[in-house]
């Protein structure tokens, strides 16, 4: 006779906890309010420095400015209650940073009004603000961006084309990447490097499977089948022309260096980063011997304290004199509006590291690369913790690029290697770059949103 099994029965429940959004959201917060109390003291200190007063009018643009970012973390409040609560905080602190010493060098070269470079970068903070919480209002899922791959691939292209119109495009300092808006210049192409990130991305994600595994094996490298290469060495090729036609290396640099981590990090074949070197080294060289622009830069860093090129007033001197200046700075800095960062030919720009390695010394400029690498290993985190692989795909190619780009620009001030003529995210003079930069601290936001909104199960 047979009886009946005992079946096991569960008396227990089971619930959802849903994650406390309002810690990040106040930790956030707590961290906004030191962000922006350091970079007003920041301003106060650079102008008590150099005038011995301070101006009410820049510093009522800079409260102006702690206003909207305050309102971007009110957004991120009810539509990204999850995100990472650091990405904000550090780029308020680098933006104030860079406004109090670019106020501080107007001052030395006597700039007021909409003449002054400070003036100018408070507003492009401000737009570049109300920009990334537009993002943040705009874009609720980041895989819709997936969508629109091809698209961004084309914007970018379209970016990177316009300073060549006509009418529109404008040349600085020997660059064709820019275009007029008014009384102001936009550079595309650094709104192109988010475009070409989310192509990349996107079409990574479709093809990693084929560029993984399918095509021939050369040298120990499997290189996959043109079909699967094709669209995206196209866009890439295609972008590397505009950026040689343009003159801006550094951006071509960027844009490499992109193309190389992102296909590396969607096929996990260390053998692109070997080739990706490879082929960089000998692109730079052939470019040193070919195109006499690119061939000087090389000359003036290997030969920088050469009498005869430094005395010139160009070719090295800008590179010297930006060594002077941190070495005039020592370990703790001649202090804010104390020094002398004006001597160097755009200290608020290309310089700017020099500038405040100059007035906050070693120990100052150390705590500014350690900002820089929070928020890039945050970025990173958020990638590799990704729920999906576009999204991973898309938060280490941005982290990357706000990475390379320090590397680029920190490297080319210290003379480790040759200047390119990038600016420092967040730090320097440039609207087009801090609208860029801060598009990307939205969408990386997006992203760690994503990411922690999951809810956990838990079993009683």
């Amino acid at each position: 006779m047979e009886t009946a099994a005992a079946v096991p029965t569960f008396t227990g429940s089971i619930r959802v906890r849903l994650r406390a959004p309002a810690r990040r959201r106040n930790l956030e917060l707590a961290l906004l309010l030191v962000a922006i109390g350091i970079g007003i003291g920041a301003l106060v200190l650079a102008e008590l420095g150099a005038l011995g007063r301070v101006d009410a009018g820049v510093l009522g643009l800079v409260v102006g400015f702690s206003v909207l970012v305050l309102g971007m973390h009110v957004a991120m409040r009810i539509v990204a209650p999850e995100a990472d609560p650091f990405l904000v905080p550090i780029a308020t602190a680098l933006n104030l940073l860079g406004i109090a010493e670019i106020t501080r060098l107007d001052i030395a070269e006597g700039l007021v009004g909409w003449d002054a470079f400070g003036v100018r970068q408070v507003a492009w903070s401000s737009i570049a603000v109300v920009s990334a919480t537009a993002v943040l209002l705009l874009v609720r899922n980041h895989r819709v961006l997936q969508r629109y791959r091809y698209v961004a691939g084309f914007a970018a292209i379209a970016l990177l084309v316009l300073p060549f119109l006509p009418i529109i495009g404008r040349e600085v300092n020997g660059a064709y990447a820019w275009i007029g808006l008014g009384v102001a210049t936009f550079q595309p192409g650094e709104i192109a490097k988010i475009a070409l990130a989310v192509f990349f991305a996107g079409y990574l994600v479709t093809a990693r499977d084929s560029l993984s595994i399918v095509g021939r094996k050369v040298l120990g490298i499997t290189f996959p089948r043109l079909r699967d290469l094709g669209p995206i060495v196209f866009f890439w090729a295609l972008s590397m022309a505009v950026i040689v036609l343009q003159r801006d290396l550094g951006s071509g640099l960027l844009y490499f260096g992109l193309f190389v981590v992102m296909i590396y990090v969607a096929t996990g074949r260390p053998g692109w980063v070997v080739l990706g070197v490879v082929l960089f080294a000998g692109g730079a060289f052939v470019a040193s011997q070919t195109f006499q622009y690119v061939g000087a830069r090389f000359y003036g860093w290997l030969n920088t304290f050469d009498p005869a090129l430094y005395d010139q007033g160009r070719g090295s001197y800008q590179l010297a004199q930006g060594l002077f200046g941190l070495a005039d700075g020592g370990l703790v800095g001649t202090g804010l509006g104390r020094g002398n960062p004006d001597i160097t030919p755009l200290a608020e720009s290309d310089f700017i590291i020099a500038a405040l390695g100059e007035e906050l010394g070693l120990i100052g400029l150390f705590a500014i690369l350690v900002l820089y690498l929070v928020f890039v290993s945050r970025g990173f985190h958020i990638g590799f913790a990704g729920q999906d692989d576009f999204g991973r795909l898309l938060g280490v190619g941005l982290s990357f690029v706000v990475a390379l780009q320090v590397f680029i620009v920190v490297g080319g001030v210290t003379r480790v290697i040759p200047l390119t003529g990038l600016t420092t995210p967040f730090l320097a003079a440039g609207g087009s770059s801090l609208v860029a930069n801060w598009i990307i601290v939205a969408l990386l936001a997006r992203l760690s949103d994503s990411v922690r909104a999951q809810p956990r199960l838990v079993i009683e």
